[in-house]
């Protein structure tokens, strides 16, 4: 079967449309998916995990009539098991783990008609905001091979932007979904916390910080998906505030003019490439032209609090997830099974208080309450999504003195010493200076988009920040639909594209 030569012509949506009209087979999408994967993934990584047959197996059913019927999808190796598919979450320790059920958020994918083909690349436990896991090797930019994709989501992200599919899965713990979509050129959407499911095997992920959604080329794909994905399931510990109407309705509806608040001030710790600042720049003047007020204002945060509180409440979480899979798995980690920087920062875990963490904890609740009452003052909150522009490979990985005393104060689980080892917060410091302006809004559970409306002089993409107020998705895919027909992006094809 030769495929669909045309398939990167259309997003998620349009796929579906010719599928529903008979004009192409869902089994001819599946293939040209594959042929795309294979051809190109070998330069990429992004794809860890192939389930061909089980796709043409699904194409050639009885595929749910949903918005999305016959579309090849992707799913990040994390947070969500997909039944059947091994679940390494870029770890090693995980290797041979072979869930027997999908989550729930897995089911409203294929509900929606999504055939998943397989599963995307992300760092071990999706900690750093690059995807450069040692057991499968880093995932490469398609704008540029020698730079990395951004994470945790960045297997998604390049799949996306080299079109092997329209849409593909991923998750948000601190941009996750964000900072691969501004290092990859393609739409990127946070939901607000308890939009989307997160069981049955989690109540919230990360005290409430990650949540689920997916990574796109148009806008209408991540409007239409999240109306398909969207809802409480069983046991939720809270619930979003529901829509007045579909999200697809309001990509098309004119937002009105905006109140529109932007700052290029990192909020924690880090300072702005002047190719951000550009970036920022060009976009205050497009939302300008489009009638929007835009007064240059940002939430007043305690940024190294911030960035402490949230390192402590990530190392009690890692503790824990270590734990949970030395269960999972029926044996003690040890160093060997991790890599450097996730054992030592699970043996920060040992050494956190229960007082510490929930001391933690109140601050990033402390910071929700804040920026809520700035939110009170304005309808959307500009900045860039990233620091910088796409890193070099291996940018953020330790290196020289930190790097072996990282490995030598793991190997002797030295929880005590590590605690006081600088090479811990000289690492947070680099991941922080990365991604200043995203993780913010993890903790306040706010909606946030990373939209591709600037290149550098080299060529390489540099998305825009904006936040909603919480609950509010509508005015930020009306905001996106106006952005995208404005300045369009989804003709533009990175160098290394099918």
């Amino acid at each position: 079967m030769d495929g669909f030569t045309d398939y990167g012509a259309y997003d998620g949506l349009g796929l579906a449309e010719l599928v529903k009209n008979g004009e192409v087979t869902a089994r001819e999408l599946v293939e040209e998916a594959i042929r795309r994967i294979e051809d190109l993934n070998p330069r990429l990584n992004a794809v860890i995990h192939k389930a061909y047959d089980l796709a043409r197996d699904v194409a050639e059913g009885d595929i749910p009539r949903g918005p999305f019927q016959g579309v090849p999808f992707l799913v990040k190796d994390l947070m969500s098991p997909v039944a059947g598919m091994p679940m390494c979450r870029g770890s090693r320790f995980h290797q041979g783990f072979v869930p027997d059920h999908d989550s729930e958020l897995i089911k409203r994918f294929r509900t929606a008609g999504l055939i998943i083909l397989g599963k995307t690349n992300t760092p071990e436990y999706g900690l750093v905001p690059v995807t450069e896991p040692e057991l499968f090797g880093p995932s490469n930019n398609p704008w540029d091979l020698a730079r990395n994709t951004g994470g945790s989501s960045g297997g998604s992200a390049a799949a996306v932007a080299a079109h092997l599919v329209p849409l593909a899965h991923g998750g948000d713990g601190g941009g996750s979904l964000r900072i691969p979509a501004s290092c990859c050129g393609v739409f990127g959407f946070k939901p607000t916390r308890g939009r989307n499911p997160t069981g049955p095997d989690l109540g919230e992920a990360w005290q409430g910080l990650a949540c689920e959604h997916a990574i796109t080329r148009s806008v209408r794909d991540s409007a239409a998906l999240l109306d398909a994905t969207a809802g409480p399931d069983t046991g939720a510990p809270y619930v979003a505030p529901s829509p007045a109407r579909p999200y697809l309705e309001e990509v098309s509806s004119d937002p009105g003019p905006l109140r529109i608040a932007f700052t290029s001030d990192p909020l924690v710790p880090g300072q702005a490439h002047e190719d951000c600042v550009k970036g920022l720049e060009s976009t205050v003047e497009l939302c300008r032209d489009l009638g929007h007020e835009l007064v240059e204002a940002a939430p007043q945060i305690d940024g190294h609090a911030f960035a402490r509180a949230f390192l402590t409440m990530v190392c009690g979480e890692i503790r824990a997830e270590i734990e949970a899979a030395e269960s999972l798995m029926g044996r003690r980690a040890t160093s060997h099974d991790y890599e450097a920087p996730t054992w030592a920062i699970g043996l920060l875990g040992t050494r956190i208080s229960a007082a510490e963490f929930s001391t933690a904890t109140s601050l990033l609740h402390l910071t929700a309450r804040q920026t809520g009452q700035f939110f009170e003052r304005y309808d959307v909150l500009l900045t860039p999504t990233v620091a910088e522009p796409p890193l070099v490979t291996g940018a953020l990985q330790p290196r020289g003195l930190q790097a072996f005393g990282m490995r030598v104060l793991g190997s002797l689980n030295a929880g005590g010493l590590i605690s006081a080892f600088s090479g811990i917060d000289a690492l947070a410091e680099d991941v922080f200076r990365f991604m200043p302006y995203t993780p913010v809004f993890n903790a306040t559970g706010q909606p946030a988009m990373s939209v591709p409306l600037y290149w550098n002089d080299a060529g390489l993409p540099i998305g825009m920040h904006f936040v909603g107020r919480f609950g509010d998705e509508s005015t930020l895919f009306r905001l996106a639909g106006q952005l995208e027909q404005a300045a369009p992006w989804f003709d533009r094809v990175p160098p290394v594209s099918a």
